[in-house]
């Protein structure tokens, strides 16, 4: 069969398209990004992946079946339960990736209302680690919530003896302490280690704090999400409190297409401008 892949969005490697790859080439079917001006008539099925909402779909589909997929679709579509335990990725279908992408759990415990992990993953659990990119460089930690496994120690080892240099996305505040923030130190960063702070009804700077004794500010990045149940003026506390600390924000904007969002998100987000204007004069 001739297989076509399509990632409408997204910058990093498609992990269900990867999956979906490896599957089919098991099975001998051969299998490409999709190119309409080659793949339009023989073309027998074309697997689209959309991960955000308001990334447009793509107009020009062959004659064929053509089978829709990611959260950017719909959060209750899955993959078959055969090619979701697949572990071995195909990066050859991004030839320029250095480095490898890895998951220890599926799901979150938490229930934010602006997150649809729980709904899509539901409850926290462990998983098995994928096969690790041969031309790997560093590791990709992509967890939803890394250090609430009850397997945290066991995945925080094995990153240890793999050697490599590691980003971890999913480290939520409320699940650090002292000895967790003293295994990470233990770990060879890539980039940062990547929390949030996203209500800004809670106070996470003890917290921050206190992991800091352990990490260095330089090596924690923040994601800060604006304007979901917060003022401009509780956005603009949070970025200034983090810059105290010595650790960079990065603006979510809730609502792309909102002005001010999207101004105060370039503002912060583009670190020279954010360290030598303010934002009452970039406004």
């Amino acid at each position: 069969m001739k297989i076509r892949l399509l990632q409408l969005d997204g910058k990093m490697p498609n992990i269900a398209l990867m999956k979906l790859s490896t599957y089919h080439k098991l099975k001998g079917d051969q299998v490409d990004w999709y190119n309409p001006l080659f793949d339009f008539d023989d073309t027998e099925i074309v697997y689209v992946s959309k991960i955000f909402n308001f990334t447009q779909d793509y107009q020009y589909y062959p004659n064929a079946k053509i089978i829709k997929g990611g959260t950017g679709f719909d959060i209750h579509i899955k993959l078959p339960q055969e090619i979701e335990d697949i572990i071995d990725l195909d990066y050859t279908l991004y030839p320029n990736c250095e480095y490898s992408m890895q998951l220890y759990t599926r799901g979150c415990p938490n229930h934010c209302s602006f997150c649809v992990v729980p709904e899509k993953e539901g409850k926290l659990r462990p998983t098995t680690p994928y096969k690790l990119n041969p031309k790997s460089k560093w590791i990709e930690v992509l967890d939803n919530n890394f250090f609430a496994s009850p397997k945290w120690k066991e995945s925080v080892l094995d990153l240890i003896s793999i050697g490599l240099p590691v980003t971890l996305h999913g480290v939520q505040l409320e699940t650090i302490s002292e000895e967790k923030a003293g295994y990470i130190n233990q770990l060879k960063l890539h980039k940062t280690v990547k929390i949030a702070w996203d209500n800004p009804k809670h106070d996470p700077r003890k917290k921050i704090k206190q992991i800091t004794k352990w990490i260095k500010p330089y090596k924690i990045m923040c994601y800060v999400l604006i304007g979901y149940d917060s003022t401009p003026e509780e956005d603009l506390y949070r970025v200034e409190e983090l810059r105290k600390l010595k650790i960079d924000p990065f603006v979510m904007p809730f609502n792309k297409k909102d002005r001010y969002q999207k101004r105060f998100a370039r503002w912060c987000n583009h670190k020279a401008i954010y360290r030598t204007v303010k934002w009452s004069e970039y406004i």
